[in-house]
């Protein structure tokens, strides 16, 4: 069975294998990074359940500390700074205990001072009269956003899990959303996800090499890398002039809003969900920025906290939900199972009630992801099955 937690120092080695799989900004490949962001990740996690335990409870191992200073002392521009909350999850096997996947949600990035850096696309027009021709071209400005949006990033499942019958991609992306639903007041009025553009195997991005290190002399993935720390240099070194994207070559211009391969499923779940491309990309790769208003999520709206009943048969779950927990150790724990609703009342199999550990009687995070199956006869096969979809896929 598969359960989604809070991440724990003991996950890094896990999490730096899962993180060379991809080129996220938000999970770079760096031990010390990593496991700064876990450390953040559980001040948080007991910040919202209100202990006054000491932050930090856990064993801090060498060199987190010199990570925790490079990110106070470099914060710059865009940075994640620990005034914001990051919650990081992990989904777990838990016969074998072994991590599959994680992903992350920042209730704030950036705000005022410290805005979030992006390149805005708009078309310009120009017309000759002599020649009764005209031509149109797209151009990118520096944008920068000091709105402080949520934003959802990190998701990576193992590959060998994606496709997963129990549609552990999915988990993963939306235990987010159960999130901010919960923690309403948490979390920015606008939820921002930057999608991972088109990045060869070997780490390079064609509209890194042909615009950014144009300007910023560091390879893709020393600049991405460094963006951990501060985003100052980016401002300061990128044009504030409109970059004509004609001037690239046609391939390089495709992949301008694009994203890449595995990422194409993640993109269609969040615009299932709401989620539009306006028009903003990375200063570096040119990947989509997707935004929805937070109050638009059917998902958060529909988050409750509801009490944990007794065990019933299986048989009697007729509605798919996240059902999750928070102790008063900050220790979260959050399934995807199937549930009866009754009222304020949520009941789980015993067996999904053990894997949960949670007492009867306690208060839990309910989301409904599915259609009740009693709802879903001949007549409302069709409406049910739109329903469904539009909680998004694996």
């Amino acid at each position: 069975m598969y359960r989604i937690r809070r991440a724990k120092l003991d996950d890094t080695p896990t999490l730096l294998k899962l993180a060379k799989m991809v080129h996220f900004i938000n999970l770079p490949p760096d031990k010390d990074i990593i496991q700064s962001k876990i450390v953040h990740s559980r001040n948080s996690f007991l910040k919202v359940c209100g202990s006054r335990k000491k932050l930090e409870p856990d064993p801090v191992p060498p060199g987190i500390e010199e990570a925790h200073a490079k990110n106070a002392a470099l914060a710059g521009f865009g940075a994640t700074t620990h005034e914001s909350d990051l919650f990081m999850y992990v989904l777990e096997d838990t016969e074998s205990e072994a991590v599959l996947g994680t992903s992350q949600v920042i209730t704030r990035m950036g705000g005022p001072g410290n805005p979030q850096v992006s390149l805005k696309l708009s078309e310009r027009e120009f017309f000759s009269k002599s020649l009764q021709t005209g031509t149109k071209h797209t151009v990118a400005e520096l944008y920068l956003d000091e709105s402080g949006p949520s934003e959802l990033g990190g998701l990576i499942l193992q590959p060998s899990y994606r496709g997963h019958a129990k549609k552990l991609g999915r988990f993963l992306s939306l235990v987010r959303f159960h999130m901010m639903g919960l923690h309403p007041k948490r979390f920015a009025d606008r939820v921002m996800a930057e999608m991972m553009a088109q990045v060869s195997s070997d780490g390079q991005n064609n509209v890194w090499d042909y615009l950014g290190r144009r300007f910023i002399p560091l390879s893709y993935e020393e600049a991405d890398r460094f963006c951990q720390y501060s985003r100052e240099f980016i401002t300061s070194l990128l044009p504030r002039e409109a970059i004509y994207l004609s001037l690239l070559p046609p391939h390089v211009r495709a992949g301008v809003g694009e994203v890449g391969e595995d990422t194409k499923p993640a993109r269609r779940m969040l615009e299932r969900l709401g989620f539009e491309f306006r028009g903003f990309v990375d200063p570096f790769d040119a990947g989509p920025y997707l935004d929805c208003a937070t109050k638009d999520i059917e998902l958060v709206r529909n988050t409750k906290r509801m009490t944990l009943g007794a065990p019933v048969a299986a048989s009697k779950c007729d509605t798919r939900c996240i059902v999750s927990v928070l102790d008063s150790d900050g220790e979260f724990r959050a399934i995807d199972e199937m549930a009866s609703i009754d009222g304020m009342k949520v009941s789980l199999s015993k067996q999904h009630t053990e894997l949960l550990q949670a007492e009867v009687g306690a208060k839990v995070g309910v989301t409904p992801i599915g259609v009740p199956k009693k709802t879903a006869g001949k007549k409302g096969t069709k409406k049910a099955a739109g329903r469904k979809a539009s909680s998004g896929s694996n």
